[in-house]
């Protein structure tokens, strides 16, 4: 996917060019500039001591030496001092600066820190706002992979009160184990006899129990089970709506791009998903997505909770409150959030798989 979030050592990766939030003095220091630094080797320095030093808000890009990239992006962040001196402005531009940098070196892939974020003193939750909002307006107009990559989880914070928000809907909705109970029935002598065993199932898929159109009863479906019986009155003719109930999971996103009037890129872009993969996906009408790819789509396309599983069953998956990965997306979905960077920042948060590829 274009931009993912990671969890790792940045100076471990292999990459066209890792982004170092640099001193002004470009000569290292502590955090990441230190470990950089230390992982390249003294070539780096002798590098960098030619440079004379970089300003706040500006980039300049050396060699990689030692490390498993062609380029090192150094930018130097703006210290926290109450977010009413310039400091959003300076990061910004830290982040285009570096993007700037890597296009013209023709990289494929650029790994980003948090800038700011450590010794710093820029809020966390803000700095990794700043640092997404600026990386997909770059992805809009371009194509490049992009990690934002974190140490571990007290280096990554979303707001508090979407982190609480999310926790209590999990709270309300996550059903960690089902009981399934066979249906029973009266024999001839008016006993009841168990027309199978009880099961104790736990599963992340959801459960389905095929019943019999006798025991599917009226006064043994709940209210919310007759609401996901109900249709809403077709718009289309008959013979289009049974076109549309043999789609392929491709054939049915590729008619939902036309129907909102989207081009491909900005669905694939919107979706976070590689444009090598939707060429896929466009030309091979069986193709078999993953989960997270398939539900990335349907945020895109900003469909309700109905048209989501929907375009999920056609890729042979469904939405479970059993799962917690899919109570956050339908968190954000409920709450009309269909932006799947901030999704993927929560997925995270939480520690689950992302949106895209």
């Amino acid at each position: 996917m274009p931009l993912q979030i990671i969890r790792n050592d940045i100076t471990k990766l292999t990459c066209d060019a890792i982004v170092n939030a640099a001193n002004s003095s470009l000569l290292g220091g502590g955090g990441v500039d230190g470990a950089i630094h230390k992982a390249a080797g003294k070539g780096l320095l002798l590098e960098c001591m030619k440079l004379g030093g970089c300003k706040v808000g500006q980039a300049k890009i050396t060699g990689g030496y030692n490390l498993s990239c062609k380029y090192v992006i150094h930018t130097v962040g703006p210290k926290w001092h109450g977010g009413t001196n310039g400091e959003r402005e300076l990061l910004e531009s830290c982040y285009r600066e570096s993007l700037r940098l890597a296009l013209e070196h023709d990289c494929q892939s650029v790994v980003f820190p948090l800038i700011s974020s450590g010794i710093y003193g820029y809020p966390k939750d803000q700095a990794l706002k700043v640092a997404v909002d600026c990386i997909t307006e770059f992805l809009i107009e371009h194509d490049m992979l992009v990690y934002i990559v974190v140490f571990d989880k007290s280096s990554f914070k979303i707001s508090e009160k979407l982190f609480t928000d999310i926790a209590a809907f999990i709270d309300d909705k996550y059903v960690d184990t089902h009981f399934i109970f066979r249906r029973t029935q009266r024999d001839a002598w008016g006993e009841s006899a168990v027309l199978g065993t009880t099961e104790l199932v736990r599963s992340d898929e959801p459960v389905q129990v095929a019943l019999s159109s006798e025991e599917l009863r009226e006064d043994e479906i709940s209210t919310s089970e007759k609401n996901s019986f109900q249709t809403q009155a077709p718009s289309i003719s008959l013979e289009e709506m049974l076109k549309q109930e043999d789609e392929s999971f491709s054939q049915a996103l590729l008619r939902k791009i036309d129907e909102r009037g989207m081009t491909d890129s900005e669905c694939y872009k919107k979706a976070n998903v590689d444009r090598k993969l939707f060429s896929k996906i466009r030309s091979d009408i069986h193709y078999h997505p993953s989960k997270t790819t398939a539900i990335a789509f349907a945020v895109a396309l900003e469909l309700n909770l109905d048209e989501t599983n929907d375009l999920l069953q056609r890729a042979g998956f469904a939405l479970s409150h059993s799962s917690k990965f899919d109570i956050i997306i339908e968190y954000f979905i409920t709450n009309g959030n269909y932006n799947v960077f901030e999704i993927n920042e929560a997925l995270f948060a939480f520690d689950q798989a992302l949106l895209g590829v």
